[in-house]
C-alpha cells in the first residue's frame, strides 16, 4: 500500500508538472485570440477585473498577467473598434487589501487621457458570476441604448466568462487576451521532459475554470 501511494504521488507530480500536457489541455479549453483587424466595431468593450493587485506601500496598482486585458482594451479603443471601455469588478479577495480595481483603474485611464464619458465602471462584483450579473443589470438600467458588446478577458477565462454573460441574457462577442496557447502548437524540448513548478500551479487555475463552468449547469 505504501509503495502504491509513493508511485501514485510521483505519477501525479510528473503529470501535473509536465508543461506539454498542461498546454495541450489549455489548447482544448482556451478560446483563441484574434487580431483586432478581424473585429467589427462594438459599442462597449467589457473588461473583466483580476488584472491588478494593490501595492499599499507606494499607493499604486501593480499589474499581473491578466493586465493584458486592459492593454488590449485601450488598443481597441484607440483603434476605434470600441467606443466605450467598461471596467468590471472590485476585487476577489476574502479580505480588503486596498484594491478597488474598477475605480482605481478608471483614475489611471483618466490620467492617460481617456475622456471620462468613455469610461464605465461596475464597482461591486467580486467573481465571474457577479461580473456578468451586475454588468447586465447596469447596462439594462443605465445604458439601454448600447447593444453591441465585446467581452475582453483572458483566453483561459473566456469560456466560463461568456457562459456567465449568456446566463444573464447579455450577448457578447469574445475577445481573448493573454493566451497560453494559440492556433499553432509550438513547444521547446524542455516542456516535454523537465517538470515545472509553475505548470503545477497553472493547473489550479485551469481546474478552477472547469469547475466553475460545469457549475453553471447545476445552478
Amino acid at each position: 500500500m505504501k509503495q502504491f501511494a509513493k508511485v501514485s504521488s510521483i505519477v501525479i507530480v510528473l503529470f501535473f508538472s509536465n508543461t506539454f500536457i498542461y498546454k495541450e489541455a489549455l489548447h482544448l479549453w482556451e478560446i483563441p485570440a484574434v487580431n483586432k483587424s478581424e473585429v467589427e466595431h462594438h459599442d462597449v468593450g467589457i473588461v473583466l477585473g483580476g488584472m491588478f493587485e494593490y501595492d499599499n506601500s507606494v499607493d499604486r496598482l501593480s499589474i499581473r498577467r491578466g493586465g493584458d486585458r486592459i492593454w488590449q482594451a485601450i488598443d481597441l479603443y484607440k483603434s476605434k473598434k470600441i467606443s466605450k471601455i467598461c471596467i468590471v469588478g472590485k476585487h476577489g479577495d476574502v479580505t480588503d487589501k486596498g484594491l478597488d480595481e474598477a475605480n482605481q483603474l478608471k483614475l489611471q485611464l483618466l490620467e492617460w487621457g481617456i475622456p471620462p464619458l468613455d469610461i464605465i465602471v461596475e464597482t461591486d462584483s467580486r467573481n465571474t458570476n457577479e461580473n456578468a450579473q451586475y454588468t447586465a443589470a447596469l447596462f439594462k438600467q443605465s445604458y439601454p441604448h448600447f447593444d453591441s458588446f465585446l467581452l475582453i478577458t483572458s483566453a483561459r477565462h473566456m469560456k466560463r466568462a461568456k457562459a456567465s454573460f449568456d446566463r444573464y441574457g447579455m450577448q457578447v462577442t469574445p475577445f481573448s487576451t493573454d493566451q497560453y496557447t494559440g492556433n499553432e502548437r509550438f513547444y521547446h524540448w524542455n516542456e516535454f521532459l523537465i517538470p515545472d513548478s509553475d505548470t503545477f500551479t497553472g493547473w489550479f487555475g485551469l481546474i478552477k475554470e472547469w469547475v466553475g463552468y460545469v457549475g453553471y449547469w447545476f445552478y
